[in-house]
């Protein structure tokens, strides 16, 4: 049976679409740091995982290397929400953000490639966020590196055409353990909630929903789309 590889499945986003890939019976291998709740996780749900710093160097490598057999499925749910004016963010803070972000996005593909190759219909999904195409204060260090995702979806949807499809799924504010300091008032999260015309955040489940969709082969004829789960505020303004 063909693997789905999720980066970013010890928690939050990553861990649902587990769920939903686990769920309809599919095989999956985790990639995070948290290796407690990696191994919490697998005997849930008969997934594999490696432990493993995304940013150390040839982690994408060594992850590779410990999945045998064909990928029909690559997750990048790793992310960053480092929300500061221009002024308080240093050169160090933007290269993290780009390289967590979007360089990881772009290495795991390539790490992964020959063993998408071998699948009859294999897909990749990336996540970006609302704030890559809306303009927010404080928004630009993760805007940029979710802006540079969404480039590399247009890039390697177009390269790696027929056969591997590239998606990605941009939400809003999701709660999620790295929303969590956006999200642990209950006055800020009604406030933020008001924002969007649905009135309320995203879930995990929101996001996964899709993403797992996207996984399929229902999904068939759908390639270098950037699709935003986001409660309507990439397009849609809230009265008064």
């Amino acid at each position: 049976m063909a693997t789905t590889v999720i980066y970013g499945g010890s928690g939050g986003i990553g861990t649902a679409i587990l769920g939903r890939v686990t769920g309809r019976g599919g095989s999956a291998h985790l990639v995070g740091r948290d290796t407690g709740r990696l191994k919490k996780l697998a005997v849930e749900t008969g997934a594999t995982f490696t432990a493993v710093d995304v940013l150390a160097p040839g982690s994408f490598e060594r992850v590779a290397s410990e999945i045998h057999g064909p990928i029909d499925g690559l997750v990048y749910a790793i992310g960053s929400i480092k929300l500061k004016p221009i002024g308080g963010l240093n050169e160090d803070d933007f290269v993290h953000d780009f390289r967590l972000n979007a360089v990881g996005a772009a290495l795991a593909i390539k790490a992964h490639l020959p063993s998408l190759k071998r699948s009859p219909a294999a897909s990749v999904v990336l996540i970006s966020s609302v704030a890559a195409s809306q303009g927010f204060a404080a928004h630009a260090s993760i805007s940029m590196a979710k802006a540079a995702v969404e480039g590399l979806t247009f890039a390697m949807a177009a390269e790696l055409a027929p056969t591997i499809r590239v998606n990605c799924v941009a939400p809003s504010l999701t709660k999620t353990p790295l929303s969590k300091s956006l999200t642990n008032s209950s006055q800020m999260v009604e406030a933020i909630a008001q924002l969007h015309p649905m009135r309320r955040l995203g879930e995990p489940d929101d996001i996964a929903a899709i993403s797992d969709f996207l996984l399929t082969s229902e999904a068939g004829w759908i390639t270098g789309q950037v699709i935003g789960v986001d409660g309507g505020r990439s397009r849609l303004r809230t009265k008064g």
